[in-house]
Order: structure tokens, then C-alpha cells, then sequence
């Protein structure tokens, strides 16, 4: 068994420790994501998000390339077990040599602070994917989740998609052979990149929304037409994602109430289950067909619960996709060869 999981927060969540004065490293540690993890879990392929917040008075671009040295720090002190690739052949040789690869993405657009040159900056420091926006409004579009938009978290943006320099962005990206990333980007958004580009693209981290209608994840006219384009889907092990926290309460007109004092993220607790991300995956595979389905854990950007699968111990996903109904070629497909595929397109 082999995988390769298209995001994850654990670098910046290094960044973050290593500012309030904790020895953490990317080798072994107590995040949901190390090397050490990795190695036992199968994996060939871990996606990199360096994960760029707005910070009033702090540059955005700043911010990416501080989390960058970071990942490069790390990529030295542990050469003897991952390498960073941008290309599917550096991959195979990775996986010939039993090391690991990882592969540079950007989680939110402005750590471009909306200037081409600064994307063409990230591509030369080795990024081959970027998610457009998080949860704010940025240079280049608007994201569905925030918590401010009445109906939170049920009501989708339908009106503002990608600005006039997102319509850039995007264009830009496909030339180059940057991964776009629509996780998180507003449903108006989505449609202004299936208008606006010609090649496949990525929902990183996403599930579907008729499964658990949090707007974070895809309807199935997304699903379907991001794999019409021969787009991949990575399925988010976040619990709020994958069953709805609210669904006890029958008022939706309460929901953005309830949602505050819930928090953000999912409770200690959660009902979530691997059986649930494999009913997601048995949603998006009949909807969108066996090709657009991949994995995007958002380890150490989601809380740990005692249903979320373990990086360790991804074999367990792997049966439960097994007990779903998948075959063994099927779940090949899921756990790597769709996202290989969408690789050897692109890179």
C-alpha cells in the first residue's frame, strides 16, 4: 500500500511551536503528521501546506516565506528519509530509493499579496499547488466559510467569485503548471475557475455537501463537473465536514448561534468515523465516477478525535474503504493513482 495525501498543516504548526519555545521537528513529534508517521502509514507523498493567515500589520508574503524556511530546514535536516519534489519522475525515484517526497503547496492566495511576480517567486522556490483562498476574502477571490455570513455554515456564496486579478491568478497558474485548489473557495468562485481554465484541478480537502451540507464541502454538480475535468478531490478527515454538528438543531435559523458556541472546528467527542469518510468517498465516486476521488487529511489543520484516522495507521482507512464496498484496485486509485494521474498532467 502506497498514498499520497494532498494537505496537511504541520508546518505551520512547527513555525507556531517553535515560536512559543518548543523543540518540535518535522522527524518525530506530537502532531497528527511526522517523517516517523509517515513511514509506517505507507505514504509516498505528503503535500506541504505552508498556511498563510491575514495578520493585520504583517505581510503576507513575508509570513509564506518565513513558514518556507522553516520547510526547507527541515527537508535538510531530514534528507536521509524525504526528499522535495516538484515532478512525478523525482517521485518514482523517491519511492525507488524507500525515501518520502514532499511536494510544496500555499494555503491562501494572498500570500501572493495579489502580484504575479510574487506567484512566479513561489513556483521558483519549488510550489506546485495553491489553495486561492482560506476563510477571508483575499486579491483573489472569496472563500464560502466565514463565520460573519448569515446562515453560517449552511449558506453558500453564490455572488462573489474570483476578482478580475484572481481571473489572473488562475490563467497565470495553468500556464505555469501550478496546481489550482478550490478548497474553500466561495461555489461562485468555483464555477469563475471551471470558466476560466481548460486543464484539472484540485479540491484538496473537501468532501460532499449532500452527504454533510457544511459549505466547505462540494455539491454534486462541483463533484461532477470538477471530474468532467479530470480534477481529483481529496477527502478532509475534519469531523464537522464529515457529519454535520449542528444537525440537532432543527432551527437552521439558529445555526450561526449554535456554531459559536460549538466553536469552529469539531468537539471533543465527535461521531465521526472512518465508515463516514468512506460514505463520502462512496457519495463522490457515484457522483463523479472512480477517477476524481483522492485523500487531503488536513492533518494538524483540524483537531485530533477518536474517529479521525491516524497517519500511522492508514491501513485501517483502507479497510474501511474495503468494508464499503471498494475493491483493492479501487482503493489504489484513492489512495494514490487518481492524484498521480492529475501529477503527471500537470507538473
Amino acid at each position: 500500500m502506497k498514498l499520497i495525501d494532498m494537505h496537511c498543516d504541520t508546518i505551520y504548526e512547527i513555525c507556531e511551536g517553535r515560536k512559543r519555545g518548543e523543540d518540535i521537528c518535522l522527524r518525530r513529534n506530537s502532531l497528527m503528521l511526522d517523517l516517523e508517521k509517515m513511514k509506517q502509514g505507507g505514504y509516498s507523498v505528503q503535500n506541504f501546506a505552508l498556511f498563510v493567515e491575514q495578520e493585520k500589520g504583517v505581510g503576507s508574503f513575508h509570513k509564506v516565506q518565513e513558514l518556507l524556511t522553516v520547510f526547507q530546514i527541515e527537508m535538510k535536516t531530514n534528507e536521509d528519509l524525504v526528499v522535495p519534489v516538484t515532478t512525478t519522475k523525482e517521485i518514482k525515484e523517491n519511492e525507488r530509493a524507500g525515501k518520502l517526497s514532499a511536494l510544496l503547496t500555499v494555503e491562501g492566495g494572498e500570500a501572493c499579496e495579489g502580484r504575479i511576480e510574487n506567484l512566479h517567486v513561489l513556483y521558483e522556490q519549488g510550489v506546485r499547488m495553491m489553495t486561492l483562498t482560506w476563510n477571508y476574502p483575499n486579491e483573489i477571490g472569496y472563500p464560502n466559510l466565514q463565520k460573519e455570513t448569515p446562515g453560517f455554515p449552511y449558506a453558500a456564496d453564490t455572488d462573489h467569485g474570483l476578482t478580475p486579478v484572481g481571473i489572473q491568478f488562475v490563467e497565470e497558474m495553468e500556464k505555469m503548471g501550478m496546481i489550482i485548489d478550490v478548497s474553500h473557495l466561495s461555489d461562485a468562485g468555483f464555477y469563475d475557475v471551471l470558466r476560466y481554465t481548460r486543464t484539472p484541478f484540485v479540491a484538496s480537502h473537501s468532501n460532499a455537501r449532500a452527504i454533510c451540507p457544511w459549505v466547505r464541502n462540494l455539491t454534486d454538480d462541483m463533484i461532477r463537473q470538477l471530474a468532467q475535468r479530470g480534477g481529483v478531490i481529496g477527502l478532509n478527515y475534519c469531523g464537522d465536514f464529515l457529519r454535520d454538528p449542528l444537525e440537532q438543531n432543527k432551527n437552521k435559523k439558529n445555526s450561526t448561534q449554535v456554531a459559536t458556541q460549538m466553536g469552529y472546528h469539531t468537539m471533543p467527542g465527535s461521531r465521526a468515523t472512518l465508515q463516514d469518510i468512506a460514505r463520502h468517498a462512496g457519495h463522490i465516486v457515484n457522483v463523479g465516477g472512480m477517477e476524481c476521488l483522492g485523500l487531503g487529511s488536513d492533518f494538524d489543520g483540524i483537531p485530533d478525535y477518536p474517529g479521525c484516522p491516524k497517519a500511522e495507521k492508514m491501513i485501517e482507512l483502507a479497510d474501511a474503504f474495503s468494508d464499503a464496498g471498494f475493491h483493492e484496485s479501487e482503493i489504489d486509485k484513492i489512495l494514490y493513482g487518481n492524484v498521480f494521474r492529475l501529477y503527471e498532467e500537470i507538473l
